[in-house]
């Protein structure tokens, strides 16, 4: 057992030790004595389930093996927030990330595993001129730095993926892939992620899906009308359709949340007979696949005979259809003499509706909607700005319903999110059903085609677009009275911008003379980044540690120096510097289960280290560590 505190890990979850984990823990016995797995001892124990053909089922590209190799690869990266880019930072559970969405996903592995219900996306559709990447997608990190002039560089930059390029197709799965897979990891047993999509690229990614999700897991591709009239310009179709797929985490633990019912669907209900029972419908009695029993002719109030028709077959035994017609339930028409219809009540049908793959403009919104809508939020100063793919509230509030639970606080993640049509959405429909459902917007700071004072890029499109959303429902809410105790609806965001770790990492990799090991020694006697705050260095802390970033923070004073109490008192973080056996003796009284202190707090002291790693020890604290 050391004496020494453990060093806190700074890096992204890692994703090849989780799966190693979960393997050993399965099968122990192909553990081999460095901790690495034995195939071969693995594949005997799978015996005939293990394929080792050459010739199988499945999509390769050029560029697959590396894709596992980036999403293996940790993020050194941490997210800065932003309160002065915010509304409501202090109170609010929503985000808006700024940055690649690749590293984004890797840094929030460790605090959002598993807690997302709903992802929606609208990722680039791959048509040649509206696809941004970094031109070596391994560097990911290193690239973005570059793209938004937080390193100097020469070189690196992102571009458009153009038809010219001989791998057109595969420079898309390599962008995709393992965005696809780390968000899988995000959600919940009972998640559900909608992707949009078009002919371009929609049997690829259906592909890729299968592969990540399980071909099993595949529920439905729906079908939105995006437009409302046709192009008669077209050359070949006029193309008025969008797709979305829809992935379950898990399809046997996942089912779509029922659509309301509409006065349209109810009144189709009707009660021509007086039935006691209330309004009903009818619906065909027969069939066409066969049924060997459904092979009979019944005889109707007005003596005519009724047969099943040529290549049908009665959906019900004959025994069935004469306790069915004894309880009322067969319609034979007003004048008894029409072919005998199944009754079927309004009082016994779902409460809602189950949702259509059909999705018309006339229900969900169409472009030039969705173009409007951007229009009148996001505050343009030129119009050339207006995002050609940007999708409808109305479109995303009906994937919202069907994939989230009314009344609750699921969390809804878009990582492509554009100017924020998502963040919107779930704004509204929070409004409609009185629920607290949170977003993460995540996007990638694209410089506009015309570049505005405020509004330069397509994230500062997403938080000018929720600015203004808050502002009118504010200005729509205030003066009124709450009346009916409705729970407050969540009136903000908070920023935060993907950017280097506030510490300086140790170049293990570097020269080993003695005067590299000396100047890289000099710059970690201080080991914070210039220009970082403290609140940087807390949100970093954080989000290594595995909580979530709108986790309750409070500052306590403890022996005269500043404590940050995570959650209740779950994580205590202490960023002070000259620690002595006070603070860490008052720390300790207050029994958190994790504490992590600045190792530069110590001042060197090995010896106070040591103390506070046996009195965290006694008072319970499971975790000690430093940064």
């Amino acid at each position: 057992m050391t004496d020494q505190p453990e060093k806190l890990d700074l890096s992204s979850h890692h994703i090849a030790e989780d799966k190693r984990q979960e393997l050993l823990r399965l099968f122990p016995e192909v553990c081999t004595e460095g901790g690495k797995i034995d195939f071969e001892r693995l594949k005997l124990i799978l015996g005939n389930t293990v394929d080792v053909g050459k010739e199988r089922y499945g999509m390769n590209w050029p560029g697959k093996a590396d894709c596992f190799k980036t999403l293996q690869q940790p993020s050194p990266a941490t997210l800065r927030p932003c309160p002065e880019e915010s509304v409501n930072f202090d109170t609010t559970e929503n985000l808006i990330i700024e940055g690649d969405n690749l590293e984004v996903l890797k840094l929030l592995q460790k605090s959002y595993l598993g807690k997302v219900k709903m992802i929606y996306i609208d990722p680039p559709y791959n048509t040649g001129n509206d696809f941004i990447y970094p031109d070596n997608y391994t560097e990911s990190l290193q690239t973005y730095l570059e793209y938004t002039g937080q390193v100097d560089a020469e070189g690196k930059r992102f571009g458009t993926n153009t038809e010219a390029d001989g791998r057109f197709h595969s420079k898309w799965l390599n962008m995709m892939y393992p965005r696809l897979y780390l968000a899988k990891n995000l959600l919940r047993e009972d998640g559900v992620i909608f992707v949009s999509i078009d002919d371009n690229e929609m049997a690829n990614f259906r592909r890729i899906a299968d592969d990540i999700f399980g071909e099993e897991n595949f529920v439905a591709t729906l079908i939105w009308q995006k437009v409302f009239s046709p192009k008669n310009t077209a050359k070949y179709f006029s193309e008025d359709h969008d797709y979305i797929l829809v992935f379950a985490k898990h399809k046997e633990t996942w089912l779509p949340e029922l659509l309301p019912r509409t006065e349209d669907a109810n009144d189709r209900y009707a009660n021509p007979d007086n039935d006691p029972r209330g309004p009903w419908s009818s619906s065909d009695l027969t069939a066409r696949n066969y049924y060997g029993s459904g092979q009979y002719s019944v005889t109707g109030r007005t003596g005519k005979t009724f047969g099943s028709g040529k290549g049908r077959y009665w959906r019900q035994n004959l025994e069935k259809f004469k306790a069915l017609d004894a309880d009322n339930r067969i319609w034979w028409g007003e004048n008894g003499a029409n072919m005998p219809r199944l009754k079927r009540f309004l009082s016994e049908v779902k409460e809602g509706i189950v949702p259509q793959t059909l999705l018309l403009h006339t229900t969900v919104g169409n472009t030039q909607e969705a173009k409007k809508e951007l229009l009148e939020f996001a505050k343009f100063e030129n119009t050339e700005n207006v995002l050609n793919s940007v999708k409808p509230t109305r479109l995303l509030r009906h994937l919202i319903k069907i994939g989230t639970t009314p009344g609750s606080d699921d969390i809804v993640l878009d990582f492509f999110a554009g100017s924020g049509p998502t963040g919107h959405a779930i704004t509204l429909q929070n409004l409609e059903d009185e629920s607290r459902r949170r977003f993460i917007l995540v996007q990638l700071p694209e410089p506009l085609p015309v570049p505005e004072k405020v509004v330069r890029t397509i994230a500062d499109l997403a938080k000018s677009r929720m600015t203004n959303v808050i502002k009118e429902l504010i200005s729509k809410d205030s003066g009124k009275l709450d009346l009916d105790g409705a729970q407050k609806q969540d009136r903000g965001f908070r920023v935060f911008k993907l950017a280097e770790s506030n510490f300086k990492p140790w170049n293990a990799q570097g020269a080993q003379d003695a005067q590299s090991l000396e100047k890289q020694l000099e710059l970690h006697i201080n080991h914070i980044l210039d220009g970082r705050s403290a609140d940087d260095i807390l949100y970093e802390i954080l989000l290594k540690s595995g909580f979530p970033l709108t986790t309750p923070v409070e500052a306590l004073t403890l022996a005269g120096k500043t404590v940050h109490s995570v959650d209740n008192g779950k994580l205590f973080i202490c960023l002070e510097h000259g620690l002595s056996l006070d603070i860490i003796r008052a720390m300790a009284e207050k029994k958190p289960e994790r504490v992590v202190c600045l190792d530069e707090g110590f001042s060197g002291n090995d010896q106070l280290k040591a103390n506070a790693v046996q009195i965290f020890r006694t008072k319970g604290v499971t975790s000690f560590k430093t940064v």
